[in-house]
């Protein structure tokens, strides 16, 4: 995707399969005070984003049932990804007219409708634009979640920014898809395990030198101060006590969290409680199965297996 010339932002771009604990890093790292990092904004779709979206805002500014409720169950699918869209704008902090004016605003400046690659990372740069000057941080971030598999495109787009990687153990992530979000999740224990592959080893492979970073959620929950000081680190960021008191502080996202399903959870302090949770949510044939399709990978990445000669997919 070449971007001409590319964005001169420096962005804090975060990536992760979905129930990684993405989420909470993000509202961790809005705690600095140099950050302002917002939940997930999906700008892949629809094909018209820019019109899209302007008709979106006024549907949802007349109340139409179009487009009501947070769910697929209760938006007409139409206008589900500009829904979408701007209800995570809105969890990022802006008001509905601050979304028209820069949709606006960008359509007229590219003479588009904001349809190619280019323009819509050219609309998230706005975005994090406008919620940095008005916070007064450095930098601005988003989550990128499953997109981080395509660093490399955001890397060039992007060419200052750097990525933060957060991996969970794959057999606890299958476990909360399949017990936790089955109306959305993964399915069954060998989706998520080729799912949970493809996000965990393809960043890798194309990732800037120096720019990316990987870190376990289990380590940032059983050592938040260490993992919080590589993670600054990597950012050229000086420690701040305000990471380790995230649920303290305020974020745009427990303002107007729109039904997200983890912004609850991201509010209490960092848990260790559902580490492991798969010992008792899985059954032995299905840790078995994550561990047959993605057990040299989970080995590779330090933890341990009940298998003793599992294979890998990955």
């Amino acid at each position: 995707m070449p971007v001409s010339p590319a964005l001169s932002s420096s962005p804090v771009l975060l990536g992760g399969e979905n129930r990684s604990g993405t989420t909470v890093l993000s509202v961790l790292l809005d705690s600095h005070p140099s950050l302002v990092v917002g939940p997930e904004i999906d700008f892949t779709d629809p094909i018209d984003l820019g019109p899209h979206i302007l008709a979106v805002c006024e549907l949802m500014d007349r109340g139409d049932p179009r487009v009501a409720g947070t769910t697929k169950d209760t938006i007409d699918p139409e206008w589900y990804d500009g829904m979408h869209f701007v209800v995570q704008c809105e969890r990022s902090g802006l008001a509905r007219d601050d979304i028209r004016n820069l949709v606006t605003g960008l359509m007229a400046e590219r003479g588009t409708h904001l349809s190619s690659p280019e323009d819509r990372c050219r609309l998230i740069d706005a975005i994090g634009a406008l919620r940095r000057r008005r916070t007064g941080a450095a930098r601005w971030g988003l989550k990128l979640q499953r997109k981080i598999q395509d660093i490399g495109t955001y890397a060039s787009v992007w060419p200052q920014a750097h990525f933060i990687h957060i991996i969970r153990d794959g057999r606890d992530l299958a476990a909360s898809h399949l017990k936790t979000v089955p109306d959305w999740g993964y399915r069954t224990v060998a989706e998520a395990a080729h799912g949970w592959l493809e996000v965990v080893t393809r960043p890798r492979a194309a990732a800037p030198e120096g720019r990316y970073l990987e870190v376990r959620y289990e380590d940032l929950v059983t050592r938040p101060r260490e993992t919080a000081e590589r993670m600054l680190d990597h950012l050229g960021l000086p420690w701040d006590e305000a990471v380790l008191r995230h649920a303290e502080h305020e974020h745009a996202l427990f303002e107007r969290p729109w039904g997200h399903p983890a912004a609850e959870a991201a509010g209490r302090p960092l848990y260790t409680g559902r580490n492991g949770r798969y010992l008792k949510d899985l059954t032995p044939a299905e840790i078995k199965e994550f561990e047959r399709i993605a057990g040299s990978e989970l080995r590779r990445l330090g933890y341990g297996l009940s298998m003793p000669d599992p294979g890998s997919a990955g």
